[in-house]
């Protein structure tokens, strides 16, 4: 499996392939590409890993730490409600919607890999949404359904935190409550899009401190990834780097009852087979 991620070093961040034995730097050989960005809008991400063949680490796993893949995207869209278990979750009696659910979260709400999800001191309602993530390769508006899938240049996983207490301050609006500092994470890294199967059998697996806590397959959205592709690109241009965060099983904390929300020191891990395990701990802010 091809993984291409974006980190930080001593001398500043890179991109490049993650081995078994470490990282491989590989954004020094492309300097006409100076982020991924830049490289899925080349079409170029399949260029980059196929020079990381019989190449040696540049960098020991302690010598690097995850970024979100994607350097400032230009958008990021979640897609919320997603599941028929999570529609019945709300317990409001509602069928499933006519339309998706849609806000959007800024790159600065979302850490790496490995890295601690900040719980603020405003609030302590921080929660986990387990779910995979499609990057834009090929933009375009009013895209089709059956051509959607000729646009994903590559998945990654996406944890996509919560302050709950935030998302009710107003009657429709939970923008505010998705965008704390920190409070998600992305990645681990970038896994080309092949294959129709990589999203169409995928599952999707969020475990707590060891504890399974959702489980689902991406075959039973209500809103399937295709279709998300069409209605978003319907009111706004997708291009190269954007990244839609596709929804979430039910399962979250917040449906506990009690609810079962993150604290400092638990630990949080989304596995998708095919793409990977993003890991992440709990910290209060400093």
């Amino acid at each position: 499996m091809t993984r291409i991620a974006t980190v930080q070093t001593d001398t500043g961040p890179l991109y490049g392939a993650v081995t078994d034995a470490g990282f491989v730097a590989l954004s020094p050989d492309f300097p006409q590409w100076p982020t991924l960005r830049e490289v899925i809008e080349a079409d170029a991400l399949n260029q980059v890993a196929d020079a990381a063949q019989g190449r040696a680490p540049t960098h020991m796993v302690s010598e690097f730490r995850y970024l979100p893949p994607i350097p400032a995207p230009e958008k990021i869209i979640c897609v919320g409600v997603n599941f028929p278990d999570r529609n019945a979750e709300y317990k409001d009696g509602s069928d499933q919607p006519k339309y998706m659910s849609l806000f959007p979260r800024f790159p600065r709400s979302f850490t790496g890999h490995d890295r601690p999800l900040i719980r603020p001191p405003e609030n302590h309602t921080l929660d986990y949404e387990g779910e995979v993530a499609i990057v834009i390769g090929k933009g375009g508006r009013r895209i089709a359904a059956g051509d959607a899938y000729d646009h994903i240049a590559a998945l990654t996983l996406a944890n996509e935190g919560t302050i709950r207490d935030w998302v009710r301050h107003a009657k429709f609006n939970v923008t505010q409550g998705k965008n704390w500092d920190n409070s998600g994470a992305l990645g681990p890294w970038l896994v080309p899009f092949t294959d129709a199967a990589q999203l169409d059998d995928a599952r999707i697996v969020t475990r707590v401190n060891g504890e399974v806590r959702q489980d689902d397959t991406l075959n039973r959205m209500m809103f399937p990834i295709r279709e998300e592709i069409a209605y978003i690109s319907t009111f706004t241009t997708l291009v190269p780097g954007d990244i839609i965060i596709t929804g979430t099983p039910t399962g979250a904390g917040a449906r506990f009852d009690p609810p079962r929300y993150l604290k400092p020191g638990d630990v949080v891990e989304v596995t998708v087979d095919g793409i990977g395990t993003l890991r992440n701990t709990v910290e209060d802010e400093a």
